[in-house]
């Protein structure tokens, strides 16, 4: 197998990825297998387009600052409408969220 070198590693969103397919089809003009699954998963549960997406990035870095980009991006994704929903977004993850900040980030995504 040959040596692979990680250049950059980061937190995707399923907009992201539906992107990153898009382009990568355009230079290519068709998929692989795998990607055409991705594609068919993402068409299903990508609910909001790239401007949206990057608009709640902003808000919700601004409004909680503990928050990682991975667990914005995860948040994105799931688009949780109410707390419960939320809190299991977080489940496995070590950071400590205080009642109010968990309402305040239902609240902007409530707001799209």
């Amino acid at each position: 197998m040959a040596d692979i070198e990680i250049v950059e590693q980061r937190a995707l969103s399923l907009v992201d990825v539906k992107e990153a397919l898009n382009l990568h089809k355009e230079k290519f003009k068709e998929l692989n297998f795998r990607s055409q699954k991705v594609e068919g998963y993402v068409q299903d549960f990508a609910v909001i387009d790239k401007e949206k997406a990057l608009e709640l990035e902003k808000k919700l870095s601004e409004a909680v600052q503990k928050l990682k980009d991975r667990h914005i991006k995860k948040i994105i994704d799931v688009m949780p409408t109410d707390l419960n929903q939320l809190k299991t977004v977080f489940t496995g993850e070590a950071i400590n969220l205080k009642q109010e900040e968990l309402k305040q980030i239902v609240d902007i995504l409530n707001g799209q």
